[in-house]
């Protein structure tokens, strides 16, 4: 008996398919693609209609274009390996005016992708007058000597919040640049802002974008929590094992430091799967899956969990801390933690992995 992660690969791309609905999306595939491996992730997303796909690892967007040829890659982090950028046909974000003229002699032949700051402030550029300056300046340099600018962009920090108006200020912003820029005599073969929450609450892509650049929705989790489900399907479980179960008198108690105490007679499960296997603490003051039934979780260590359960448990049953009945998403909106935070934190070492 081992606990292990499973992810269904058709599942997986009919929810990415019902997702994009055959609209032109970028997909992010960070941090080895949301945890759910790079490889496996950018072939089903190539199978499910997808051929454009950011990341903030160069190490990443190699790997993507040695799996391929053709498709778009698009890195969110600059770097200033220019030459393997060029060499792999990987175009970069454009993080400052600073960083244009610091580099201006190195980055001709180049892809950009020039980035709004906007609300985030994490990186890009000022505002749409930053842009033509880049943008003039480079077209007065030497053909040979030109960086290649081919897209806009910019990231949308506040689009799963709603008790302010920040979306609507950093829409603006950015409707506003954009639609300056597109007055200049200029074409961008890339414009794209929208995350997974932008592109729900808007019901699909922009005018005048060629893409939306999708996250977390297309893993299976939702952005927001009055989503529906039905709008993402989980297509992965997280799955571990009863070893056995132990009865507990009233008074006594389980695991490290006291972890839990008996307020009456009851059962506990001991199950194979802890925070060393990537289960969050805050995770395990909720329930989990045992027959269809959830019972709440007492006790959590490295390489075990306590389950309270009733008398139609016993050892060797199977145990549900993910799957489309108990997502991810769940518990997000109860205060775990971030969607990719919970999916992150999966080990992928200590617990098998399937993909059937």
């Amino acid at each position: 008996m081992v606990a292990r992660i499973t992810i269904d690969k058709q599942k997986f791309i009919n929810n990415v398919k019902k997702v994009i609905s055959d609209q032109p999306i970028m997909a992010v595939v960070k941090n080895d693609a949301y945890h759910f491996g790079l490889e496996f992730t950018v072939e089903s997303f190539i199978l499910a209609g997808i051929n454009s796909f950011s990341t903030t690892s160069l190490h990443e967007a190699i790997r993507i274009r040695k799996m391929n040829k053709n498709v778009n890659i698009f890195l969110m982090n600059a770097s200033v390996e220019f030459n393997t950028l060029k060499q792999y046909n990987i175009a970069m974000t454009l993080p400052s005016l600073k960083f244009y003229y610091e580099h201006i002699e190195s980055i001709q032949g180049v892809k950009l992708h020039l980035e709004l700051e906007n609300l985030l402030h994490r990186s890009g550029l000022k505002d749409q007058y930053e842009m033509e300056e880049v943008i003039r300046h480079n077209n007065n340099l030497p053909q040979d000597k030109q960086a290649i600018i081919e897209g806009i962009w910019t990231h949308f920090g506040y689009a799963d919040e709603f008790d302010g108006n920040e979306y609507e200020i950093e829409k603006n912003n950015w409707l506003t640049c954009l639609n300056y820029m597109m007055t200049l005599d200029y074409t961008f073969k890339f414009i794209h802002a929208q995350n997974s929450a932008s592109f729900v609450r808007e019901n699909g892509i922009f005018d005048h974008h060629t893409h939306a650049r999708l996250g977390i929705i297309l893993y299976g989790s939702r952005p927001y929590s009055t989503l529906a489900p039905s709008t993402t399907e989980q297509s992965f479980t997280v799955t571990a094992n009863v070893i056995q179960v132990r009865s507990i008198k009233k008074g006594e108690t389980c695991g490290y430091s006291f972890q839990f105490t008996a307020k009456e007679d009851c059962n506990i499960a001991v199950v194979d799967i802890g925070y060393g296997d990537g289960i969050l603490r805050t995770r395990s003051k909720h329930d989990a899956l045992i027959h269809n039934t959830r019972y709440p979780i007492r006790g959590l260590m490295m390489s075990h969990m306590f389950v309270e359960v009733d008398d139609t448990v016993n050892s060797g049953d199977l145990v549900t801390l993910y799957s489309n009945d108990i997502r991810i998403d769940e518990f997000t909106f109860k205060g775990v933690g971030a969607n990719s935070e919970q999916i992150s934190a999966l080990n992928h070492h200590s617990l098998i992995k399937e993909i059937k």
